[in-house]
C-alpha cells in the first residue's frame, strides 16, 4: 500500500467506556445525540459500517458494509486531544496530564506574569467563549493576559489582537510552555485570540504549543523509514512538529477537508494524517448537538467524495480521539470508545469488533505501509488487507 489517509473527527465518541463513571461520563454517548436530533444523515460512513460497530444501537445497520469496522477503547488515563492523537500514534500516556480545577498555583502565575510583564486575570476553568465575555472589557482596558483552563489539561492565554498582537500572544504561550514542566506539565498551553466589541469574537489563530511526545511514534517511525508524514490541522500542533515532513496548520473543519483533497492529487509515500476540530470546539464543548449533526452530514458528503477519487493503492481510516457528547452534562470531553472505519480497494470488510488501545491504529498504519516496527499497539492489518 502507497498512502493512508487517517483523518480524526475530533470528539466523534460512540458510546461510554466501561470507567466512564471514573470520569463522571456515565451514560456520555456522542453519536446517539447526534441521531437523536432526527437530522443526522451518513449514508457513506453507513456504507462502510458505522451502525453496525459494537456497542452501537443508534441508526440502521447495513447488511452488507463496504468497510472494516470496530470500536476502540483509550488506554491512557484521560480524555483529552494530546493522549488521544499520540495513543492512536503509538505512544500511550500511563499517567493522566495534570488538571488545575482551582486555577494554577500562585509560584506558576507570578512565573508568567514576570516572563510577559503582563498582569493575569481569571485563573480558573471557564468556557472559552464565556470567558472573554466576562473579562474581555477588563482585558481592552488594563491589557492583562486572561488565563483560564478546563477540565483538560490547558492552560490557556485569551487576548484581543488589537491589544496583544497574534505573534506576540504565541511568544507568551511559547514562555508558558517553558515555565509548565514537571507536575505544571499541562498537555497543552493555547493561544486564543479574538477581536470585536462585546460582544466579542475568538479568531481562527488559536494555536496550541504541545508536550513533545516523550518517545518515537508511528510518526517518526514513519520518516526515519524514508515515508512521507504529512499533518493537516492541528496535527503539527498536537506532536509539536515530531516526526512530520510536512505540515499545513489551517484549522477548520471546511479549509482542512479542502486541503486533504489536495494532498489526494499530490504524489505522496506515506501517511497523511488531517484532523477535523470543529466537531469538538464548535459544537461538542458548546453542547450543540444539532451543529454537531449538520457537521457530520458535511464531512459524509464530502467524505462520499473522497472515496471515488481514492487510487488502488491508497487507504483511508476514519476515526476519533475521545468523545464530546453534546447532550452531556457540563462542556467537556467524555470517555469513550472511538470508532474506526477502513475503506480501500485492498481492504476487506470485516468486524473487527472492540479492542483495547487506540495505539491499535498506527501499528495497522505502519504495516499497511510496509515499515516493521514496535509501537504501544498491536496491528490488525493482518485481519484487513486482501
Amino acid at each position: 500500500m502507497k498512502r493512508v489517509f487517517l483523518i480524526v473527527l475530533d470528539s466523534f465518541g460512540v458510546g461510554e467506556m466501561p470507567d466512564a463513571g471514573d470520569f463522571g461520563d456515565k451514560g456520555a454517548n456522542t453519536l446517539h445525540s447526534c441521531f437523536d436530533t432526527g437530522i443526522l444523515n451518513v449514508p457513506n460512513m453507513r456504507r462502510l459500517g458505522l451502525f453496525n460497530i459494537d456497542g452501537v444501537s443508534s441508526g440502521e445497520k447495513t447488511n452488507s458494509p463496504e468497510g472494516a469496522f470496530l470500536r476502540i477503547a483509550e488506554r491512557s488515563k484521560g480524555k483529552d486531544t494530546t493522549t488521544g492523537h499520540w495513543e492512536i500514534a503509538g505512544c500511550v500516556s500511563e499517567r493522566a496530564f495534570p488538571t488545575f480545577q482551582n486555577g494554577f498555583p500562585p509560584e506558576v502565575i507570578e512565573q508568567f506574569e514576570k516572563a510577559t510583564g503582563r498582569k493575569v486575570l481569571c485563573n480558573k476553568p471557564y468556557s472559552g467563549t464565556q470567558v472573554i465575555a466576562d473579562y474581555g472589557r477588563e482585558h481592552m482596558e488594563t491589557g492583562a493576559l486572561i488565563v483560564y483552563t478546563s477540565a483538560d489539561s490547558v492552560f490557556q492565554i485569551a487576548a484581543h489582537e488589537s491589544i496583544v498582537p497574534v505573534e506576540t500572544l504565541y511568544e507568551y504561550c511559547r514562555a508558558a510552555r517553558e515555565i509548565l514542566k514537571g507536575e505544571y506539565a499541562v498537555g497543552r498551553v493555547i493561544a486564543r485570540p479574538f477581536e470585536g466589541e462585546h460582544p466579542f469574537k475568538r479568531t481562527s489563530r488559536r494555536h496550541d504549543f504541545s508536550l513533545t511526545p516523550p518517545k518515537d511514534t508511528a510518526l517518526d517511525i514513519l520518516s526515519q523509514n524514508g515515508r512521507d508524514v504529512i499533518g493537516v490541522g492541528k496535527i503539527f500542533d498536537i506532536f509539536a512538529g515530531k516526526g512530520l515532513t510536512k505540515a499545513d496548520r489551517n484549522i477548520g473543519n471546511s479549509v482542512d477537508m479542502e486541503i486533504t483533497d489536495k494532498f489526494r492529487e499530490t504524489d505522496f509515500n506515506g501517511l497523511c494524517f488531517t484532523n477535523l476540530v470543529d466537531f469538538d470546539m464548535q459544537y461538542g464543548h458548546r453542547r450543540d448537538p444539532k451543529g454537531y449533526a449538520n457537521a457530520l452530514n458535511e464531512f459524509d458528503r464530502w467524505f462520499g467524495e473522497f472515496m471515488k477519487k481514492m487510487l488502488p493503492d491508497d487507504a483511508v481510516i476514519i476515526t476519533a480521539d475521545h468523545g464530546c457528547d453534546p447532550c452531556h452534562s457540563g462542556t467537556d470531553h467524555t470517555r469513550e470508545y472511538i470508532p474506526v472505519l477502513v475503506y480501500g480497494e485492498n481492504i476487506l470488510s470485516k468486524n473487527l469488533g472492540t479492542r483495547n488501545c487506540f495505539g491499535d491504529i498506527g501499528a495497522t498504519v505502519l504495516e499497511m505501509l510496509g515499515v516493521s516496527a514496535k509501537v504501544d499497539g498491536e496491528s490488525f492489518a493482518g485481519e484487513i488487507l486482501k
